[in-house]
């Protein structure tokens, strides 16, 4: 998103490009202990190294999920990438196994294709045990069952051509410039990238169970290498999905409060063979987004039923409830929304965010959250605009509804 040179009275600036970086365990959680290495220490530092090499980048802001030793449950994790609005979300982990195994591998949030995968997802989610009120928090997810999962990613995978672009650069990266084994782009029920609203990935940068392996991974070179490919990846994904310079990027003119980032087309293609079963399905082949060169457009939107009387002022804020990302330009119709009305869309990157409502009241908003819960949007959020943009909902409103 942009902001018009009539706000700054500088010219036009784009949003920063938000990645947060997920180290995973922490705190009481030290994760895998192979050869006495610290699955948690391990995973913090080669994140550090990925963030500190991307804030060289300026239109790059960089949000953790914890940057020292503490515990951080699931659900936090996912919140806070959310509410930053964040263009993407990666969590840094490292794998275990009772034999020699060894290698790098990526996953992105899908059906556990086979067993080995069932048991590293199961494996990561038993963090789960170490939160408080997980019974609740967690009611509908059996960690022991791959079944469970296929309700849970209904709304990931509106993103998933784009968590499997950005897998696959990790991946050669990996696999080609460190010249790990290459396990693979996999998909699997991972917690942590189900509660999230972007292009996620789970990266699992090798086996600490295995000597070699787990030596490298422990090291200050093996940790700064990972974290410079993972960064890399990152940066080769920014280019692809945003197409063009960010430069270049305009601003309909007739719609100047309507700033819209630029988009682009991205396709990532899961070839199986007829003659694979399930046990063996992987992601083998993806095709690369291709540069936009069209102007960005803003997007017709349903007028709601019950508009707001009064022109707002410039500090006024917008509540709005999103139910779902997604890269289909679907009718603004009730019915392709479970009934529900005054439903509006935006263009961000190649998808359409779609939202439902428009209230200065933050308890409305809450209300209407309710109501697309109940409707079948249980991960349906609040989301704010200040002059037609999105901003982070204030924290005091948030605390103030508590």
């Amino acid at each position: 998103m942009m902001a018009s040179a009539s706000e700054t009275g500088k010219g036009p600036t784009v949003d920063p490009f938000i990645v947060v970086l997920d180290a995973g365990h922490g705190g009481h959680d030290p994760g895998n202990l192979g050869n006495g290495y610290l699955e948690k220490d391990i995973a913090l530092k080669i994140v550090l190294k990925v963030g500190e090499l991307l804030s060289a980048n300026k239109d790059i802001k960089i949000i953790y999920t914890r940057k020292d030793d503490t515990f951080v449950d699931l659900f936090v994790r996912g919140e806070i990438a959310n509410k930053a609005n964040a263009d993407l979300f990666v969590s840094v982990h490292c794998d275990s196994h009772n034999s020699d195994a060894h290698g790098a591998g990526t996953f992105v949030l899908g059906l556990h294709a086979n067993k080995q995968n069932f048991e590293i997802a199961k494996k990561e989610n038993s963090v789960i045990y170490l939160e408080d009120n997980y019974e609740t928090r967690y009611a509908d997810y059996d960690i022991n069952s791959p079944e469970s999962v296929i309700g849970l990613t209904i709304m990931q995978e509106e993103f998933l051509d784009q968590s499997i672009a950005l897998a696959k650069n990790i991946q050669d990266n990996m696999s080609g410039r460190l010249k790990r084994v290459d396990r693979k782009v996999k998909q699997a029920g991972f917690i942590v990238l189900h509660q999230t609203f972007m292009p996620s990935v789970l990266v699992e940068t090798g086996f600490l169970t295995n000597k070699d392996e787990g030596a490298y991974l422990n090291s200050s070179k093996g940790q700064a290498e990972m974290g410079t490919a993972i960064a890399d990846a990152i940066l080769k994904y920014k280019t692809e999905v945003q197409g063009v310079s960010q430069a270049t990027q305009v601003s309909n003119p007739a719609t100047p409060e309507k700033s819209l980032k630029d988009e682009s087309s991205s396709v990532a293609a899961v070839v199986v063979s007829k003659e694979e079963t399930l046990e063996s399905k992987e992601i083998k082949e993806i095709k690369k987004p291709e540069s936009a060169e069209k102007k960005q457009e803003v997007l017709a939107v349903s007028e709601p039923k019950e508009t707001l009387e009064e022109k707002p002022d410039e500090n006024t804020i917008i509540y709005k409830v999103q139910l779902m990302a997604s890269s289909k330009d679907l009718a603004l119709s009730p019915e392709n929304f479970k009934g529900l009305p005054q439903i509006t869309k935006e263009a961000y990157n190649n998808l359409y965010r779609y939202m439902y409502g428009a209230t200065k009241s933050y308890r409305e908003a809450k209300m209407l959250q309710s109501k697309a819960a109940r409707t079948g949007y249980p991960s349906a959020y609040i989301v704010a605009y200040k002059k037609g943009v999105r901003v982070s909902v204030p924290k005091e409103v948030e605390e103030e509804s508590q």
